[in-house]
């Protein structure tokens, strides 16, 4: 189900309640293992939806002081590949749940190739972090070599399997300094590592001295936040979160999501075109 921009405006003016703004909308499919995908799902929805008569449930959240309305459309990738395919093709963004303690995801990268032949932004979810089995480089790596947009390692975890504590966000980590340096103890410097090649893959050719880390310190967030949210619209590139289950705090993933991920308004697939 696809919802219409127009449509939300004039229910909403109906009703005597405030317009939504299209371009605070994300339309956005999850998709992956229905074990994943439902616990990821109802998660968001127990916590932040909420649902009026008539209407589908929705997520208000808040980012950078602006008001955005998501709505989360759930798909298993057991899903004959027709099915897949015609979905991931009418979606605005997709959200890739990959599970970190599974050897061969073949399943993942039929959707990452589909999405980038229709030119559908993407971002990757890893889950499974606290299973004894799990290895996130793997994922990184299968997400790499599936054709199409380039891994944007925005979040590691904060030790792997059993030793799983959490993630670690590496575009803000440096305002956490130094507190963040004693608490994470030798996981900062694999942080520093995995900042560094996330900024050499976003900024290319632009004036960064990959060696100068002082220079990487000083980038602003938001500088970030705008390459990675071009790099994601344009399909070139599909940033990486981490699921920080069993601690469940989602708030990065729906702040990933207005982020990154279009509205209605952004999405130039023909299928797309708006009415109006």
């Amino acid at each position: 189900m696809r919802w219409h921009p127009r449509v939300d405006l004039e229910y909403h003016n109906a009703m005597g309640t405030k317009a939504i703004e299209p371009q605070s909308i994300r339309n956005v499919t999850i998709i992956g293992d229905p074990d994943e995908t439902t616990r990821v799902v109802h998660g968001l929805y127990r916590r932040f939806a909420k649902t009026g008569s008539g209407t589908p449930a929705t997520i208000h959240w808040v980012t950078s002081h602006v008001d955005h309305t998501i709505r989360i459309a759930e798909l298993s990738s057991h899903a004959p590949i027709a099915a897949l395919e015609r979905s991931i093709r009418v979606s605005d963004g997709v959200i890739a749940v990959v599970n970190a303690a599974e050897e061969s995801a073949p399943r993942l990268e039929t959707i990452l190739r589909v999405a980038d032949d229709h030119q559908v932004a993407r971002l990757c979810l890893v889950t499974g972090l606290d299973h004894p089995a799990a290895d996130f480089d793997r994922c990184v790596r299968t997400i790499a070599d599936t054709h199409g947009a380039v891994p944007l390692t925005l979040q590691i975890p904060h030790g792997i399997g059993t030793e799983f504590e959490g993630v670690i966000d590496l575009v803000p980590m440096w305002a956490l300094e130094p507190m963040a340096v004693e608490f994470y103890g030798s996981h900062w410097k694999v942080a520093e590592k995995w900042y560094r090649n996330l900024v050499d893959t976003m900024m290319e050719q632009d004036a960064t001295d990959s060696d100068d880390l002082l220079g990487l310190r000083e980038i602003p967030p938001d500088q970030l936040h705008d390459r990675v949210r071009c790099l994601t619209r344009i399909g070139d590139a599909a940033p990486v979160l981490c699921d920080a289950a069993p601690w469940s705090d989602i708030a990065p993933l729906l702040d990933a999501i207005v982020r990154y991920l279009p509205s209605p308004m952004h999405v130039c697939q023909p299928e797309h075109a708006l009415d109006y």
